[in-house]
């Protein structure tokens, strides 16, 4: 037996393993068998995800029991994607871990699909005909994956009964804003125990005056994006006024700025130039917030801001280490797409979205722990 033929026994072995600790969660034995399956399938070479080819590569002649483990077969997605933030949290465990909000779009034809609307899409950067998730990542060193998911729904639907009657939507699904579900996930996470020093999210979020109460109010650190025009009080002059942002960054002076790497990317370190200035200390003894702004090297006029909460002897250079930090989600959500299917689903009713978003996060922390495990073995 070849090397390579031994790895592949290997991570087979490791798949089954890994679908042991959420076999309890599947009633019935048939049911059971068909998740490993489907997460097989997930994982293998396959040109799309969609319920024809999922069932070809495991083996079955049509897609009806596939389609069935996503809309009646009896089991509890959200109890999978409690074991799913227990062993992504269980592998990746470091100290300098990040939780990451973020949402994407999966683009949908027609108006069945549950949530779909014409809405703007960051993945296709324009508005399309789509559906938005917003995320939950666990971010460190050792690397990314998902540990939370939650559909967003419309204004547009959550005030047609019919509509959300038709897609399955529980009664208790009502109207919440992306931030609402960011939080609800965030909620869940660290009442589970998910010890993070820092929790990001993009500007959605962090120009969200809710959602920084909410997390100061935890003593949680956070690392959140700001709109340009987000207000902050400033004392310059000796009387308090409201400026923007935007305002109080163009004030910087040059030897305000220092260029440092967030890290690296592709074609080598990310490298911006960083500014950073007190706000004001918490009523919460010892911490404080700051504004943090990153700025184009090849383009002054290209500026991102950030509201930094945290103990008040957090360095500049943890506060950029950081802040790099979220790119990790970006290059989740483009693995967990091109390699195991997460938007090529072929559901329209909210308990299947779920179901088939849930199985797919679960390949996706699978692959993600195999590539771990095997740059360890390399390095050991």
């Amino acid at each position: 037996m070849s090397v390579e033929q031994a790895e592949v026994q290997e991570w087979a072995r490791q798949l089954e393993a890994f679908h042991g600790r959420i076999a309890g969660r599947f009633l019935r034995f048939e049911v059971r068998e068909r998740a490993l399956r489907y997460l097989r399938a997930l994982l293998s070479p396959v040109e799309r995800r969609n319920g024809w080819q999922l069932a070809e590569q495991a083996g079955e002649s049509t897609p009806d029991e596939m389609q069935r483990l996503l809309s009646s077969a009896r089991w509890d997605a959200d109890a999978v994607r409690d074991d799913l933030r227990e062993y992504v949290v269980e592998h990746l465990v470091d100290e300098r871990a990040v939780l990451i909000v973020d949402e994407t779009g999966f683009v949908k034809k027609g108006n069945k699909s549950v949530g779909v609307q014409r809405q703007y899409s960051g993945t296709a950067g324009r508005i399309e005909n789509c559906q938005i998730g917003v995320f939950l990542a666990y971010a460190s060193p050792k690397g990314a994956a998902f540990i939370d998911r939650e559909l967003y729904l419309p204004r547009i639907w959550s005030d047609d009964e019919e509509r959300c009657q038709a897609a399955g939507v529980p009664i208790t699904a009502g109207y919440e804003s992306k931030a609402a579900l960011a939080l609800r996930m965030l909620e869940r996470a660290l009442d589970a125990g998910v010890s993070v020093s820092w929790v990001a999210a993009d500007s959605l979020y962090g120009s969200d005056s809710a959602v920084r109460r909410w997390l100061e109010n935890r003593r949680q650190g956070y690392m959140l994006a700001l709109r340009s025009n987000v207000y902050l009080w400033d004392t310059e002059g000796g009387v308090p006024h409201q400026i923007t942002v935007a305002e109080r960054v163009s004030r910087f002076g040059e030897e305000q700025w220092q260029r440092l790497s967030a890290g690296n990317g592709a074609k080598g370190p990310r490298l911006y130039d960083w500014a950073c200035i007190p706000i004001r200390e918490s009523s919460i003894s010892g911490w404080r917030l700051w504004l943090l702004a990153r700025r184009s090297i090849t383009d002054q006029t290209k500026v991102a801001y950030y509201y930094v909460f945290g103990p008040g002897e957090t360095s500049f250079a943890e506060m950029v280490r950081v802040a790099g930090m979220r790119w990790m989600v970006e290059e989740s959500f483009e693995l967990a797409k091109n390699e195991v299917g997460l938007d090529q689903y072929e559901v329209r009713r909210w308990d299947s979205w779920y179901r088939h978003v849930t199985l797919a996060l679960l390949a996706h922390a699978f692959l993600t722990v195999t590539r771990l495990r095997a740059v360890q073995k390399g390095a050991a």
